[in-house]
C-alpha cells in the first residue's frame, strides 16, 4: 500500500480552512497537513473549546480528508531565534505582547507546549516545525567565532527545547525539526549535533525536506539513511540548483525568489534538481510509512496547477516496497 498523500495548507493560509479542504480533495489529496496559522488551526482555540477539534473534523470529513500533522514553523522560530522586527509579522500579538526578546521566546516555549497538547486532542501524533537558532547569525565565522560559540548556541536550544519535548513526550505526540537554513539543524552534520544537544529525546526527530538540501550540496540521500528512526515527517518539495554559474550562490545574493539572477530556487515537484526516485526508494529502505506531505512552491507557477500536478508526481512516484526477492521464483523448493 502506497503512502498517503497530503498538502501542507501554509502555503494556503489565505484560504479558509473549509475552502482548502474543497480545494485539496479536487487536487487529489488524501488529506492535509494543518498549518497551525490563517484559520486553519488555531492552538488555543483547540484547547479552550471542546468543540473545536470536532469542528475540523467533520470539516475534513466532509471532504473525504485526512489529517496526519499539524505544523507550527512560526511560533517555533521564535523559541530560540535573536528576536527583531521580522518576528512581529509571523507571531500572533498575544505571543509578540511588547516584543521584548525573553518574552516573546517565553510565550513561544509554552506555545509550542501547547501545540503538542493541541495536537494530541485532534488526535494526530506528528507537529513538524521549526527551532529557530541563536547561532545562524554566526554561520560564516568572520570575524572568527570564539572557540565556544557553538557549543553554547547547542546548549541554548537544548535548554529551550527540552522542556518542550518532555510535554511533547508526556502526551505521545512527537516534533519533527524541519532541517532547513536558519534552524539549529540546516544539514546533515548540524542535525546530528542537534540530536546529541537533546540528548537523542524519543519526542525529537525531523521532518525530512529535501529542497533544502539540494542547494546546499548536502547528500539528501544520505540522511533519510542516516536518520531514518528519526524522520517522523516528510515534506515533498522540489529545489533547482544551477549547474552554472550565476550572479548569486547559495546565499542568494540578497534577491527574492524568483529572480533568474539566482542560483537556485524552488520549483513545482519534478521541476526541479531533486532525485525523487532515490528519495522513495530510501524511505522505503528505512521503513517510513508516514505521509509524503507536498509543500507547493514555485513563485513563477499557478499555485492550482501546481498542487494538481504535484499530486499526481508524487501518487506516480511513489510506491510500497517489495516482500520478497524478485527472483524468488527460482528457488528450488
Amino acid at each position: 500500500m502506497s503512502r498517503p498523500v497530503t498538502l501542507f495548507t501554509g502555503q494556503w493560509a489565505d484560504l479558509t480552512f473549509d475552502t482548502i479542504c474543497a480545494k485539496a480533495k479536487s487536487f487529489g489529496y488524501d488529506g492535509v497537513e494543518l498549518a497551525c496559522w490563517g484559520d486553519h488551526f488555531e492552538v488555543d482555540k483547540a484547547l479552550s473549546d471542546d468543540a473545536y477539534c470536532r469542528g475540523r473534523w467533520d470539516i475534513l470529513n466532509k471532504h473525504g480528508l485526512k489529517a496526519f500533522a499539524i505544523s507550527n514553523h512560526l511560533v517555533g522560530q521564535a523559541v530560540c531565534d535573536r528576536i527583531d522586527e521580522r518576528h512581529k509579522s509571523i507571531l500572533a500579538p498575544r505571543i509578540w505582547g511588547d516584543g521584548k526578546e525573553d518574552g516573546v521566546r517565553a510565550r513561544a516555549a509554552e506555545e509550542m507546549k501547547n501545540t503538542a497538547r493541541a495536537a494530541a486532542k485532534l488526535g494526530v501524533k506528528v507537529v513538524p516545525g521549526f527551532t529557530g537558532s541563536s547561532i545562524l547569525p554566526y554561520l560564516y565565522s568572520f570575524p572568527p567565532n570564539p572557540a565556544d560559540l557553538v557549543e553554547k548556541g547547542l546548549k541554548h536550544f537544548a535548554d529551550s527545547w527540552k522542556p518542550i519535548l518532555d510535554v511533547f513526550a508526556e502526551v505521545g505526540v512527537k516534533f519533527a525539526l524541519e532541517v532547513h537554513p536558519t534552524e539549529i539543524a540546516f544539514d546533515v552534520a548540524s542535525a546530528e549535533a542537534a540530536l546529541m544537544a537533546v540528548g537523542g529525546h524519543k519526542a525529537f526527530g525531523f521532518n525530512y525536506d529535501p529542497s533544502h538540501f539540494v542547494y546546499q550540496n548536502v547528500d539528501y540521500v544520505l540522511f533519510i539513511r542516516k536518520f531514518g528512526e528519526r524522520i517522523f515527517h516528510v515534506h515533498m518539495k522540489d529545489a533547482y540548483s544551477a549547474p552554472h554559474r550565476t550572479e548569486a550562490g547559495v546565499f542568494g545574493g540578497h534577491l527574492n525568489f524568483g529572480d533568474p539572477r539566482r542560483s537556485w530556487d524552488f520549483r513545482s515537484l519534478g521541476r526541479g534538481s531533486v532525485n525523487f526516485e532515490e528519495i522513495i526508494r530510501a524511505l522505503n529502505d528505512v521503513g517510513y510509512n508516514g505521509p509524503l506531505s507536498v509543500e507547493w512552491e514555485d513563485g513563477k507557477m499557478d499555485r492550482e496547477h501546481g498542487a494538481l500536478e504535484a499530486c499526481a508526481f508524487v501518487k506516480a512516484l511513489d510506491f510500497a516496497p517489495s516482500g520478497l526477492a524478485f527472483d524468488a521464483a527460482f528457488e528450488r523448493k
